[in-house]
């Protein structure tokens, strides 16, 4: 009898699966997660006194693994990281991903449980927790097809309006299921790519040029408006909005990703005139509205262009902005975002989209370097008043798809249908690293020391309490650090080559 209750404790443990089961390839390992098996991070339990959690993931394969130690009233500190919790910077509005078609599609395309499995990776307790995402309102270059809600000749007063059957298979399912899971507390806000082409200017869903008629300038606020209230009818409600995604598409030569296009001058007639006072006098007027969505290049001059009336600001709560122009051979400094802060200290900055494999090879599964680039640009945004981080497409396939326009790229959990599996990537662990343990209403607070000049840190105080340290190395070493709280003592740590870790304590 006692060797059957251990088998089955055995055959539960791996039926749970909490451990990583790791698959390597050229470029590093992932995750495997199928019928049997899915790896776990548990709600971290609560810190004895003086008692530090440390979570590693690390290129040698380490995913959430928890050591723990104390501090104490001495020792050596080389490397020293001081935790200063009285400088408090900017609250964390939350992180996580976009319910895109292409998502949608690639969970559908799994076994039910196995569906589940891949939701509570990102929304559960057991998973990152994410807690901030980004429905697109309509297609996006990630659907299998351009549509709008409302196709065909013109119709002003959008009697045609209609979700579309996506909205209906790959998006709101999905949406229930994390908001079931994070007990309704996921935070959501929208994001239009394109309106119907009769309300554009060159009549097209993409293109150069392509701006929308002043004629229409109210009827695309109240298409917004329409989004909104389908939504509800479906018990899915918006926390926040932006303006529409990346304008500057319109003038890219080459583009042929679905847009609208605004100028910053025309921007700002349009949120004075039609959208701020229709969202503000609406069911829906306490929606977070941002403006830009659109690359860092934008900083600080768009925005300070936008934002120049008063009477546009008093609609405007923050800026979105997007990272694709934060690398080599277009780098723009995180500087800027500091300085759009100083202009405009009212208004929050979210980043709203990122992905890997633009340009490049789209999927490159077990990439570490890939999930190094997020956690650099999480902790240099951070660094600069940015008060969270929404990846773009959660769920691709092996070829980083579907996408209409073959615009292929990489995502932090990639789905391979053939074998019923899904993977997760360096990327998933890196974003986890904030997700689950900095939640909405974390404080960023001051670091300082002597650190390697090779490790980027950032540090929070959470809502109970505790105090949240992130330290990326990217190098091939292991460096040792001492973690100074003046309230608590001194932690010697070894920070593990290519590795990111993070430390909670209470």
């Amino acid at each position: 009898m006692l060797g059957k209750i251990i088998i089955l404790q055995l055959l539960s443990a791996f039926t749970l699966g909490q451990n990583c089961l790791s698959r390597d390839y050229n470029d590093g390992a992932v995750c495997v997660c199928n019928l049997n098996h899915c790896d776990i991070v548990p709600k971290p339990e609560k810190a004895k006194p003086f008692e530090l959690l440390i979570y590693t993931s690390n290129k040698a394969g380490l995913r959430f693994h928890l050591e723990k130690t104390n501090f104490k009233n001495f020792g050596a500190f080389s490397n020293k990281i001081v935790i200063d919790s009285k400088s408090k910077y900017q609250t964390i509005l939350g992180w996580g991903g976009a319910f895109t078609d292409a998502t949608g599609i690639n969970i559908a395309s799994l076994e039910k449980s196995l569906q589940d499995k891949l939701v509570e990776s990102y929304f559960s307790e057991n998973g990152i927790e994410y807690s901030l995402c980004r429905v697109p309102i309509g297609g996006t270059d990630f659907s299998v097809r351009a549509y709008s809600y409302d196709d065909g000749k013109e119709d002003k007063n959008l009697t045609n309006f209609n979700l579309a059957e996506e909205d209906y298979k790959y998006k709101i399912p999905y949406i229930k299921k994390a908001l079931d899971l994070t007990e309704n507390k996921l935070k959501l806000f929208a994001s239009a790519w394109t309106a119907p082409k009769w309300m554009k200017t060159d009549g097209q869903y993409a293109g150069l040029g392509g701006t929308l008629k002043k004629q229409m300038y109210q009827t695309w606020v109240d298409y917004f408006i329409k989004f909104f209230d389908s939504y509800k009818e479906q018990g899915i409600e918006f926390w926040g909005v932006t303006t529409g995604n990346e304008p500057s598409l319109a003038i890219a030569p080459t583009n042929q990703i679905n847009n609208v296009g605004w100028g910053a001058n025309e921007m700002g007639k349009w949120i004075l005139s039609n959208l701020g006072p229709t969202v503000r006098n609406s069911a829906y007027s306490d929606i977070k509205i941002m403006i830009l969505d659109d690359q860092r290049s934008f900083l600080p001059w768009y925005v300070d262009e936008v934002l120049k009336d008063n009477t546009i600001r008093k609609y405007v709560d923050g800026v979105a902005v997007h990272w694709y122009h934060n690398y080599w051979p277009l780098f723009w400094p995180a500087s800027v975002l500091s300085i759009t802060h100083s202009h405009f200290p009212e208004k929050f900055v979210l980043a709203t989209e990122a992905c890997n494999g633009v340009g490049e090879k789209s999927v490159i599964l077990g990439s570490w370097e890939r999930g190094e680039k997020y956690s650099y640009d999480i902790i240099k945004d951070l660094q600069n008043w940015v008060t969270g981080w929404i990846d773009w497409n959660m769920v691709l396939d092996l070829s980083g798809g579907p996408t209409y326009i073959n615009n292929n790229v990489d995502a932090p959990i990639i789905v391979n249908v053939t074998e019923g599996e899904f993977y997760k990537q360096p990327m998933y662990y890196h974003l986890g690293h904030f997700s689950k343990f900095v939640p909405p209403n974390s404080v960023r607070i001051k670091t300082s020391g002597i650190a390697n000049k090779n490790l980027l840190t950032v540090a929070f105080q959470r809502p109970d309490n505790a105090t949240v340290l992130v330290i990326l190395n990217k190098t091939e070493k292991v460096i040792p650090v001492s973690v100074v709280d003046p309230n608590r003592g001194v932690a010697q740590l070894k920070i593990s080559a290519r590795s990111i870790i993070t430390i909670m304590y209470w």
